[in-house]
């Protein structure tokens, strides 16, 4: 096949409407043969802005071409919506694209037929954990996997998850993958993990960039207060941008969090006026007018005076503005985070980094990946505009060598397997991917850990060593109970399967696998509220929470003498889920609030789960209330409420207020009670519909007397009705409080034996308790009196 000309309609003649340009460019063709014409596994290291992305739609072209299914994965999940735009093109051509979102959200069928997924590696590895299962089996049904941005291996967090996920994948389905990088020193041992040939292997340079690249490390004077160091650094970072912007260039400062690129930019319109600096947007009244469709109040004031900033957390049609405004050039100073530099191609002729340091809310201040700073500083140049970019990063002087050998060496791609071995490999046995020794060992070298090891033993163990280490991790698994083995077979135990599922840490699933053994103790007091608290809050996944002062001053307003022991992290996290639930969450905490809520949020469905196993339904019951509580915000009398579809918070509360606080009261209230409740009449008919779905139980006590003589016995029956949907149900009947029976099923209708005996007690009180494990409803209970006659 010819490559002289590089016209897209050469080579994709059927896809020549999908991409953007009418030839391919240097790069491309060189790598375009092993692309199209073999199933060779690819790798391809080129330089930021080369054209990366047309080399991954030419893997979907060939993928789609043969009738095959094509995974994207894509390294952050704002990114898969842009794909997911982006590729309205092949839509176009009638081809389906879709992007695999949470749990809640997935649709099995739409996924099953899609010739193109969208994913992150976090969605790619729980789907390939569920692989066979219904709603995840389209997992398997994978052609070709491309991976955007490979050297998201050397990642601190999520490195480890695109490596198993991967050797994964390769073993359900074979896979053919094509991965793409940034410019990396040891391409060559990803390809060998990869299994890519020589001939599909390559290594682009810098002579391939559209636009030669300076880059230079700049220092500031540090101060003894932080607040005043990040306007030092803002001073500097304006003093390196500010030749660009008045030459017509244009400046992208990346800063460390969303709040950070407001305030920046706030400041950088000030420093701009008092230096008298001219942006040429100022006289475009035409943008001035477009500016006004802004959602948020503050860029609407900022774009005008040509300096925006750009965040996750603007709407999507902010965030579509700017991206456009800039490539236009009416924005002549950016200020983002570093989601920007991953994924949206938007460069600019000058890049700084203003903040090498970040403030993790589950780390404390953490320095920066050097892969984000090597991607950030690849965003200068912009091809057909620029003759060189100009890339900085601003940093103290004591990190300064630290950055300048970063700039100039590069840094090589390292595996991040070893610091979870222990989960991952719990992982792959409890989905049975490995089942005996000899398949352990099968794993390990499909890992990028054993190949990278291979090529570097200085800096990983050699192969007999970490054939050891992964049999010492076996050990400790069989040890730990996540692990059965019986001479060389292996097999998951349903601890083992539950950490799997819910991605904890072994020591966090041993943690809440000994409260259930405490609550299934009958010597022990019964699970509370607080011991759930607790256990959550002390899990490893949030040792590394830091605690400031004026955060730490808080606690005792807020838990008094509770959880007093426990680091000062882990009680910022319970202060923050103790807060939470009652929705009164203190200023000092709202910062990192949200995402540790979030992720104990995970936690408590992790342990609710463990409580189903290993407890019972009722303890269950209970973390799924605490779970509502710290999801809603909401009291404890109004938590039944969210059981309901379309009732939160506010409506919950509302409703508690008037006297209605369960499903049932809700049922009982109908249409007309709820308007009383303040509740539109239309939203009180869907909330009446919603609640009547719900669990109504009846009780029957047959044959149970009224009084029995002492001595005596007779034998009595209840029946449980429920006239809602099914669910999974505990129901537990007791005497006097002492258990006579307990079983758990999918409750519709059940009906148990009631021994009725004369004993010594004067009288005898049955009571039966329906718990449901997975609706936050308080239990419902009934009772039967029986007097004994002497």
């Amino acid at each position: 096949m010819a490559t002289s000309a590089g016209a897209v309609e050469e080579f994709v003649p059927e896809f020549a409407e999908a991409f953007p340009f009418e030839s391919f460019n240097r790069m491309q063709r060189e790598a375009l043969p092993a692309i199209l014409d073999t199933d060779d596994n690819v790798v391809v290291s080129a330089p930021t802005a080369s054209g990366k992305t047309a080399l991954a739609e030419l893997a979907i072209c060939r993928t789609l071409r043969n009738d095959g299914t094509a995974l994207f994965l894509a390294p952050l999940r704002a990114l898969t919506n842009e794909k997911e735009d982006e590729w309205d093109r092949f839509e176009e051509l009638g081809y389906s694209v879709y992007v695999v979102t949470g749990e809640r959200d997935l649709n099995p069928r739409k996924a099953e037929r899609a010739d193109i997924l969208v994913m992150t590696p976090e969605k790619a590895d729980s789907a390939t954990r569920k692989h066979d299962s219904p709603r995840y089996s389209f997992i398997t049904d994978v052609d070709c996997c491309v991976i955007d941005e490979v050297h998201l291996l050397d990642s601190d967090r999520r490195g480890a998850v695109l490596e198993v996920t991967i050797s994964r994948l390769r073993r359900l389905c074979d896979t053919r993958v094509v991965a793409l990088s940034a410019t990396m020193q040891n391409v060559e041992d990803v390809a060998d993990w990869l299994d890519a040939p020589p001939e599909a292997t390559f290594e682009f340079g810098d002579d391939y960039r559209p636009v030669p690249l300076s880059a230079g490390v700049e220092t500031y004077a540090h101060g003894d207060n932080a607040f005043a160091d990040k306007y030092r650094r803002l001073y500097r970072a304006l003093d390196l941008a500010q030749p660009h912007i008045e030459d017509g260039g244009q400046a992208l400062v990346f800063v460390a969090s969303r709040q950070d690129t407001v305030r920046a930019a706030e400041k950088a319109r000030d420093v701009i006026a008092e230096r008298d600096i001219d942006i040429s947007s100022r006289g475009d009244y035409d943008f001035h007018t477009d500016a006004k469709e802004l959602n948020n109040d503050t860029l609407r004031q900022s774009v005008v005076d040509g300096v925006g900033f750009h965040h996750a957390g603007l709407s999507r049609e902010d965030k579509n503005r700017v991206e456009e405004w800039f490539r236009e050039g009416k924005i002549q100073l950016l200020f983002s985070t570093s989601t920007l530099a991953w994924g949206v191609n938007l460069p600019a002729r000058c890049v700084v980094i203003r903040d090498t340091k970040l403030h993790d809310p589950l780390e404390g201040e953490v320095d920066m990946s050097p892969l984000d700073i090597l991607q950030m500083l690849g965003r200068a140049g912009r091809p057909g505009y620029d003759d060189a970019g100009y890339a900085y990063v601003v940093c103290d002087g004591s990190d300064a060598d630290k950055y300048r050998q970063l700039l100039r060496d590069g840094k090589p791609i390292e595996s991040r397997l070893a610091d979870e071995l222990d989960s991952h490999l719990n992982a792959e046995i409890a989905l049975g991917v490995v089942d005996d020794i000899e398949d352990v060992m099968d794993w390990l070298e499909t890992t990028f850990y054993y190949t990278r090891a291979g090529s570097a033993p200085d800096k990983y163990d050699a192969a007999d060593a970490l054939r050891e280490r992964v049999s010492a991790t076996l050990e400790q698994l069989v040890d730990g109970g996540f692990v059965d083995q019986s001479g060389l077979e292996i097999e998951p135990t349903g601890l083992g399967k539950l950490t799997s599922q819910f991605y904890l840490r072994l020591d966090t699933a041993e943690g809440f696998y000994r409260l259930c053994e405490r609550a299934a103790d009958d010597e022990t007091p019964e699970l509370d509220e607080s011991a759930v608290l607790r256990t959550v809050a002390d899990a490893g996944e949030f040792d590394s929470v830091s605690a400031r002062r004026d955060e730490r001053e808080t606690f005792g307003a807020v838990l008094g003498n509770e959880g007093d022991d426990l680091d000062a992290g882990n009680r910022k996290v319970l202060a923050i889920l103790r807060a939470g639930m009652d929705g009164t969450t203190p200023g000092e905490l709202q910062s990192d609030a949200w995402v540790i809520r979030q992720n104990a949020l995970r936690m408590l469905a992790a342990l609710r789960a463990f409580c189903e196993r290993f407890a019972s339904p009722r303890d269950a019951n209970l973390v799924r209330q605490v779970e509502a509580r710290v999801e809603h915000g909401i009291s404890e009398d109004a938590v039944g409420l969210t059981a309901i579809d379309g009732v939160g918070k506010g409506r919950a509360q509302k409703l508690a207020s008037e006297g209605l606080e369960t499903p049932a009261d809700v049922r009982a209230a109908g249409v007309g009670g709820l308007v009383s409740a303040g509740l539109s009449e239309g939203l009180a008919e869907r909330v009446v519909q919603q609640a009547e779905s719900l669990p109504a139980l009846s009780f029957e006590w047959s044959g149970v007397p009224d009084s029995i003589p002492e001595g005596e016995n007779a034998m009595a029956e209840l029946t449980v009705r429920n006239a809602g949907d099914g669910e999974p149900a505990g129901v537990r009947v007791t005497v006097n409080g002492v258990e006579m029976s307990e079983e758990t099923r999918y409750l519709g209708e059940t009906t148990l034996p009631v021994g009725v005996f004369g004993g010594d007690a004067e009288e005898l009180t049955y009571e039966v308790e329906v718990a449901f494990s997975e609706l936050p409803l308080v239990p419902i209970t009934d009772s039967r009196t029986v007097s004994v006659e002497r």
